[in-house]
């Protein structure tokens, strides 16, 4: 399975979200592969401590110079063996691999074309073959990122592969408008889709919302509110959920809820059983939410039937 991560802002929480799920599907047992297509911001080496490639790998073998021919091989990395988040890792038992692919440092957005197509064809190819997940960290909005992902997947050989949209976004009103238009908006990702090849309602039953950064109003981060502070969180929350419906991304439409943690807003950074349970410098709920959002990605129930 391939599965894409996009929004339309930055500072939606798209890549640490995504390292942390790739980070718990393989504790599940899975092996997961993780590809750093945000060619203008290549930083999920640094969410991951793989500090080889903290802003993209400067070996020249990165991403980037792969799509566009200079490299027979994109560098990999595996997380498990050369993280230095708590001091190292090892691989837990029970756990699958989980490999890092690095864009290039320096690199930055560039126009798509044919040979970065095929290029890009044969890569999934490759990996869907060798990993049960393929998780692909796109460039935020309609950048070349997102057109190069919906050209490759309409070949014929990758439309039969099951590919999966996760698009990200705050709980504000600005965010919710702005998911709402890089999927269903002008020159958005269905628009563009078809007009390369793709079926439209194969590609909008493969695409879901996360949001993230979210407080509950009755979440006890919340507890020290004036009674007029929470009134009105309770009645903006409920004008967000009406919104969500009405601009095509409501509750049967999210596949996910992070909730707001301050590691993840000071230092976004993969978080392990031990920022819970033993520093407890992250909240239980942040993990739990990971874990349900990795667990969720293959729930055959929560793709189908929308």
């Amino acid at each position: 399975m391939i599965v894409f991560a996009t929004s339309d802002k930055g500072g939606t929480g798209r890549s640490v979200t995504s390292c942390n799920v790739a980070y718990r599907r393989a504790m599940q047992g899975s092996d997961v592969c993780y590809l750093d297509f945000d060619f203008g911001s290549p930083t999920s080496g640094a969410i991951f401590g793989v500090e080889a490639a903290g802003q993209g790998t400067p070996t020249g073998r990165g991403l980037h110079t792969y799509l566009a021919g200079g490299t027979a091989e994109a560098e990999q990395f595996d997380v498990w063996t050369q993280s230095t988040l708590g001091g190292g890792w090892a691989r837990p038992l029970g756990a699958g691999r989980l490999t890092l692919l690095p864009g290039d440092a320096g690199g930055g957005e560039f126009p798509v074309n044919k040979q970065m197509i095929r290029r890009c064809t044969d890569l999934f190819l490759s990996l869907d073959e060798e990993f049960e997940l393929t998780l692909v960290d796109l460039s935020a909005g309609r950048s070349y990122a997102t057109e190069l992902v919906l050209r490759a997947t309409a070949d014929p050989v990758l439309a039969a592969k099951t590919t999966r949209w996760l698009v990200f976004h705050r709980w504000t009103r600005q965010h919710i408008m702005a998911a709402s238009g890089l999927v269903h908006g002008t020159q958005g990702i269905l628009e563009t889709g078809v007009e390369y090849g793709h079926r439209k309602p194969d590609l909008e039953d493969g695409i879901r919302f996360v949001r993230t950064a979210v407080l509950e109003p009755e979440s006890p981060q919340l507890a020290s509110l004036r009674p007029e502070q929470s009134v009105w969180l309770q009645s903006y929350d409920i004008d967000l959920q009406r919104l969500a419906g009405k601009m095509r991304l409501g509750s049967s439409l999210m596949i996910g809820s992070i909730p707001l943690d301050p590691v993840l807003q000071w230092r976004e950074q993969i978080i392990v059983e031990d920022d819970i349970s033993t520093t407890r410098i992250a909240n239980a709920e942040t993990g739990q939410a990971f874990e349900a959002l990795a667990e969720r990605l293959t729930d055959k129930s929560l793709w189908e039937g929308l």
